[in-house]
C-alpha cells in the first residue's frame, strides 16, 4: 500500500502527497467541520493511488468499443469523463487529475458540513460551493512560468464545479501548441478531459517552427505511445497565432454546444481568447 503524506500549509490548508499526486485542499466552515472534512479527505487519499495503479493497463487504453471499462470508483470517473471525446484518440488518463480531485472532495464534503471547499491537483480543481457561496480563481498563461492573466468568479448558482488547464508547457503531454487552455465545466474530471482535447486542437499541423517527438521517447510509460507530442514551439506570426487559436475555439464551441463545457480561455504567444459563459475576466471574448 502506498505511503501517503499529509501536512498543514499556511491558511489552514491541507497538503496531501503520494507519488505523482500532489493535492492542496482548503475548506471553509466551522472549525470542527473543517477538521472532520480534512480527516475524511486524508483517509480517502490513502488508497487512491494504489487503486489507480491496479488498473493502469486499462486506464492507458484508448476508449473504443471492445476495450474494457475499469472497476474502481475514481477510475470509472475518469472513463466517463473521457468517453464523450472518444471520436478522437483519448484514454481515461486524460481525466486523472480532475477525477482524483473530485474523489477526495466528495469524501470531504460527505463527512462534514462545509460552506466552501476546493481540491487543487496541480492546477486541476474540484470545487464545492454551498448555496449562496462564491469563489475566485486566478488563471495563468504559462504553467512553467506562472503569471495571472485573468480571474474567474464562480458562484454556487452557476453550473461550474471543475476547473482544469492543459497545454504543451504543462506537466502532461499535449498534441497542440497552446501555452494554456483553461476550461470550466460541471465536474473537475470533465474539465480535465475537455481541456486536453481543446488544447490538442490549438495547432498548426506541419509548421516548421513546431518540434514534436513520440510520447514514448519522452516517457516510456505514456498512454500516448508513438503519437507525436509537442516539445518546442518557435516564433509564430500574428496570423499563425490567430489561426491556431481559431482551431481551438472551434473545438471549445463544439464542447459547449454538446453541454460538456461551460467556458474556456485559450492562451498562445501572449494572445488570449475566450468563449462560453461570461466568467473569465481580463481576457478578450471571441
Amino acid at each position: 500500500m502506498a505511503r501517503a503524506r499529509a501536512a498543514r500549509l499556511s491558511g489552514n490548508r491541507l497538503h496531501l502527497q503520494d507519488g505523482p499526486i500532489d493535492l492542496v485542499i482548503e475548506a471553509m466552515g466551522a472549525a470542527s467541520e473543517v477538521e472532520a472534512g480534512y480527516a475524511a479527505a486524508a483517509r480517502r487519499f490513502q488508497t487512491i493511488l494504489d487503486e489507480l495503479c491496479a488498473e493502469l493497463p486499462i486506464l492507458r487504453l484508448p476508449i473504443r468499443p471492445g476495450n474494457p471499462m475499469p472497476e474502481g470508483v475514481a477510475a470509472r470517473r475518469m472513463w466517463h469523463a473521457a468517453a464523450p471525446f472518444a471520436g478522437a484518440f483519448i484514454t481515461p488518463m486524460a481525466a486523472v487529475a480532475g477525477a482524483v480531485a473530485e474523489e477526495v472532495l466528495g469524501a470531504m464534503t460527505a463527512a462534514a458540513d462545509i460552506r466552501r471547499a476546493y481540491v487543487n491537483n496541480g492546477g486541476d480543481i474540484a470545487l464545492y460551493l454551498a448555496s449562496g457561496e462564491q469563489t475566485h480563481i486566478g488563471l495563468v498563461d504559462r504553467p512553467d512560468r506562472p503569471r495571472i492573466y485573468g480571474t474567474v468568479s464562480i458562484a454556487a448558482s452557476q453550473p461550474v464545479r471543475g476547473v482544469a488547464t492543459s497545454g504543451w508547457r504543462g506537466r502532461s503531454f499535449s498534441l497542440g501548441i497552446a501555452d494554456a487552455v483553461t476550461v470550466l465545466a460541471a465536474t473537475a474530471a470533465g474539465a480535465d478531459a475537455a481541456a486536453t482535447v481543446i488544447a490538442n486542437a490549438v495547432d498548426l499541423p506541419g509548421h516548421p517552427a513546431i518540434r514534436r517527438q513520440p510520447a514514448r521517447d519522452r516517457d516510456p510509460q505514456s498512454d500516448l505511445g508513438a503519437i507525436p507530442v509537442t516539445v518546442a514551439v518557435g516564433a509564430l506570426t500574428d496570423g499563425e497565432v490567430e489561426a491556431a487559436l481559431a482551431s481551438g475555439l472551434a473545438a471549445a464551441r463544439d464542447c459547449i454546444a454538446e453541454g460538456l463545457v461551460a467556458a474556456a480561455a485559450l492562451h498562445l504567444a501572449g494572445r488570449t481568447v475566450q468563449t462560453g459563459l461570461p466568467l473569465l475576466h481580463h481576457a478578450k471574448a471571441a
